[in-house]
């Protein structure tokens, strides 16, 4: 990423990546893409939250250097950014995931890859050669498959494991209701496809699978069922893997699976939790023994409401003090918000939707230019706000602006 390149004069900014992406995704790709919970109060303010601050750049100092590198996963990344996980990118491009995983190896970033890709875990990391990549997992009712996931990543070089922990429902996307949204053909669930003709290849998102004729011919059933409690006991989850079955469960909880999910992964994978929000979620985060915490909501898709990650960083920061790292995801669409974030004590941010644009827009091409575009503005904030490297990056060089117009340090 440090050779000059070319701009893309129909695009310069990711606000203009997703104009070009509102025209390149049909309906249902989009609005299951773009949708947030409920009234979508969340979403908007994941982004909004970062108008609140502004920077105070410091001038006389020497810039000629500029370093953007941070350290992750016990080797240094080019930029603090990286590639959030997001399901189901063959529906933003037929390359999808591969496409993505290019482009992120062109630019050394890290890749995330949702459980719910339409490529194998295995695929992706072909792609990616010997780029760094993490692994999202829903932990199943079901431990053996998860299990099965997490032997799958280890033998193909993940890095680590992101385990989402902000589903135990999964909340109201009015949209996807809507629209009965369903995975077309002749895309899968590919991590749970066991082979090309199993039902599993076919799950869609709330379990109703698209039949083949070889399955109708042999009266085999695709259709999932949801865990369920009786009072007394629970039953698990049963049929093909699909997401709105499987990936929601309620039955987690610190004490028993975070134990059981370093004891699968470590040595060879670290073990990340992604959607907390607090700072006593954060400290028993600490206690436990996770390697990291992602400050994330969910994109805004889960409890509509809830604080924006923005508004959450400050609490789980002072929570943890170092022990562990501190990344955080949602609403971030320019590169001095990404500085913002390490202001306000991030180590390290994740991009979504604005990927998904760009793959939606020129495939692989579209997720390098989203890249270049966020990379070039967060080295040029840097600049302009006169630091050189990212550990210089401090509440110093923020101000926040309430709502009658006031300023404060911070």
């Amino acid at each position: 990423m440090t050779a000059q390149q070319p701009h893309d004069l129909n695009c310069l900014t990711v606000a203009e990546l997703e104009k070009h992406a509102e025209q390149c995704m049909d309906k249902q790709t989009r609005d299951y893409y773009n949708e947030g919970a409920d009234s979508g109060s969340t979403l908007l303010e994941n982004s909004q939250a970062y108008s609140k601050y502004r920077i105070r750049p410091r001038v006389l100092r020497d810039i000629s250097l500029i370093d953007t590198s941070c350290p992750l996963f016990r080797a240094r990344s080019p930029l603090p950014m990286g590639v959030a996980p997001t399901a189901m990118q063959c529906l933003a491009h037929p390359d999808g995931e591969a496409a993505t995983a290019r482009a992120c190896r062109e630019a050394g970033i890290v890749m995330g890859l949702s459980s719910f890709a339409t490529t194998t875990l295995e695929d992706v990391a072909a792609a990616s050669g010997s780029n760094p990549r993490v692994l999202q997992l829903y932990l199943f009712e079901e431990r053996e498959h998860s299990r099965k996931l997490i032997q799958r990543a280890k033998a193909a070089g993940y890095k680590a494991v992101f385990l989402t922990v902000d589903t135990p429902m999964v909340g109201r996307r009015n949209l996807e209701i809507r629209n009965q949204f369903k995975l077309p053909k002749p895309y899968k669930i590919a991590n749970f496809a066991e082979d090309s003709d199993s039902a599993a290849s076919k799950t869609v998102m709330d379990g109703a699978a698209s039949d083949t004729d070889a399955d109708k011919r042999e009266g085999k059933k695709s259709t999932s069922a949801p865990g369920v409690h009786d009072g007394e006991k629970r039953t698990p989850p049963a049929g093909p893997i699909s997401f709105h079955t499987h990936a929601p469960n309620p039955t987690l909880c610190w004490d028993r699976d975070i134990d059981w999910l370093r004891k699968e992964c470590k040595p060879q994978m670290e073990v990340w939790v992604k959607g907390i929000a607090t700072g006593e979620d954060a400290l028993l985060a600490v206690h436990h023994g996770v390697d990291g915490i992602v400050v994330s909501n969910h994109g805004g898709r889960q409890l509509n409401g809830a604080l924006a990650t923005l508004d959450a960083l400050p609490e789980v920061v002072a929570a943890v003090q170092g022990k562990i790292p501190v990344h955080i995801d949602g609403g971030i669409r320019h590169g001095t918000e990404i500085f913002k974030a390490l202001a306000l004590g991030a180590d390290f941010v994740w991009i979504g939707r604005p990927v998904l644009w760009g793959l939606s827009y020129k495939g692989q091409e579209g997720v390098a230019l989203c890249l270049r575009l966020l990379r070039d503005e967060f080295t040029l904030c840097m600049g302009l706000a006169g630091t050189v490297k990212v550990p210089e990056i401090s509440k110093d060089y923020l101000v926040k602006v309430d709502k009658s117009g006031f300023v404060s340090r911070l």
